[in-house]
């Protein structure tokens, strides 16, 4: 780790040539306008398209992550990530990179984990389908909840910031979209510093289907929570 970079602005990415790019622009105007001194990283997972074409343009620094998975991407990511922190975020510009601050801060305050809270922030028409918005992501956040004594409200949000060394040593292992429940309850298991922020979710830019398939990576959720208690 650079002691020099405060910041690791980490996004997963597949296929987000028509987003890409906005975000690190976002990203690079919240660096500046800030006075911090980080990096973006593009942590990309198997694109055929210009994904790391455009990343590249936009000087952005981007890693291979040859296994397949939204986990697999963030884990890699935290072994290249060179800040004191880490803020990761999807590539398809449904998250604001220019309104980071309020991850920033808690940090700064000590917390080892901050989780966004869209349902508390808003959620844009049509960003969320019916099923993920109102049975789903209410329904596991509740039984992850249950299970391990923790307030989170958004437990599959995909805005969070975390002090890097922190989550490193909890040696998370899950390669799937369940990545998102491992990292609280683990960090729950070890006694890490946990608060959230209301963020805003927008629709995403993709052209293409979503990367969450409804189904299958919502019983991987439920089989982690309760495996693992």
């Amino acid at each position: 780790m650079n002691d020099k970079v405060e910041l690791t602005i980490l996004m997963p990415c597949l296929n987000e040539e028509r987003t890409v790019g906005i975000c690190i622009e976002k990203a690079k105007a919240f660096l500046k306008e800030n006075d911090i001194i980080g990096e973006i990283l593009i942590a990309d997972n198997g694109s055929y398209d210009d994904s790391k074409q455009i990343s590249h343009k936009h000087f952005a620094r981007v890693i291979n992550v040859r296994k397949k998975g939204y986990g697999a991407a963030i884990r890699c990511g935290n072994i290249a990530a060179r800040g004191k922190y880490v803020i990761v975020g999807d590539a398809d510009d449904s998250y604001d990179f220019s309104n980071l601050m309020p991850f920033i801060e808690k940090l700064r305050m000590g917390y080892d984990l901050v989780i966004g809270d869209r349902f508390k922030g808003g959620i844009d028409k049509d960003a969320m389908p019916f099923l993920h918005r109102y049975v789903g992501n209410p329904f596991l956040s509740w039984i992850g909840r249950r299970l391990y004594h923790t307030d989170i409200k958004d437990f599959h949000c995909g805005l969070r910031g975390y002090n890097l060394e922190s989550i490193r040593n909890v040696r998370l292992r899950t390669s799937g979209m369940e990545f998102a429940s491992e990292m609280i309850v683990q960090a729950v298991k070890h006694n890490l510093k946990i608060t959230q922020v209301p963020i805003r979710f927008k629709k995403d830019g993709r052209n293409g289907a979503s990367h969450l398939n409804t189904w299958s990576d919502g019983w991987r959720h439920l089989k982690y929570l309760i495996r693992n208690r």
